[in-house]
């Protein structure tokens, strides 16, 4: 399979797993509403992304190194793009899951959403750069925003979701545990493709990028969607959770 069916895959795949999650997404409160929209736009941008790499819009050449066997690799910088929109947009949502009774401290949300640009950002310098040195450096910066993502994710907003009923728990942790698996691929790919130490092809480097896009955007939308509509079927049945307070240091 080329590098160009894979593209198209993850276009194709995309396209319609946005229809998919908008047509499964409720609208019965406001709550409900968000969350679909959330996770509808996700593929929607990430659509457009392999479309463009997909045309050839996406990407460019750029030397591969001293290092390396090949004198050229290509850059498929509209990947970055998307990460840039999709990814705060899935923290977004897991933040929503994570505090069902309301959107309790946003500079959580924040902070999650900062740690995630600074990972992008600088995982894109990585991707740009050929000196050793300097692309090695910008990679462990990026793992190191990555781990406090992962802090936001696990320590700050399971303290927030702790608060929440039982289901709405489960949700959160299901939700989280199953993103953050997916994400941890990324970098693996990254530091073993063409732009890191380049033992894996382009094709296979472009495959595996792509099935996680999809599990990510697509599998995890539609997962997180079914979980809002069940939690807002016990909301409309027994009544909302009471949002607790927001607790104060001493």
């Amino acid at each position: 399979m080329t590098p160009q069916f894979w593209l198209w895959l993850g276009f194709a795949g995309m396209a319609a797993g946005a229809a998919a999650i908008l047509v499964l997404a409720k609208r019965r409160t406001q709550a409900e509403e968000a969350d679909g929209i959330i996770h509808g736009i996700v593929p929607i941008i990430a659509a457009c992304s392999y479309f463009a790499m997909a045309t050839g819009q996406g990407s460019l050449v750029l030397p591969a190194g001293p290092d390396a066997a090949e004198a050229a690799r290509q850059f498929y910088f509209a990947r970055y793009i998307d990460w840039t929109f999709t990814t705060p947009l899935l923290l977004v949502g897991l933040a929503r899951t994570a505090m069902h009774s309301g959107l309790r401290r946003p500079a959580v949300v924040w902070g999650l959403i900062g740690s995630d640009l600074i990972m992008i950002v600088t995982a894109f310098a990585f991707g740009l750069s050929d000196v050793a040195a300097v692309k090695w450096t910008w990679f462990a910066i990026s793992c190191g925003a990555f781990l406090a993502v992962f802090y936001g994710i696990f320590v700050q907003l399971r303290e927030e979701n702790a608060s929440e009923r039982a289901d709405v728990r489960k949700a959160f942790l299901r939700n989280a545990v199953f993103l953050s698996g997916v994400w941890c691929g990324y970098p693996i790919v990254l530091l073993l493709g063409q732009d890191g130490l380049g033992f894996l092809s382009p094709t296979v480097a472009l495959a595996v990028i792509a099935l996680l896009d999809l599990t990510a955007k697509v599998v995890y939308g539609i997962m997180a969607t079914l979980e809002t509509t069940r939690a807002v079927d016990r909301d409309l049945k027994e009544g909302p959770v009471a949002a607790p307070p927001l607790r104060r240091a001493a």
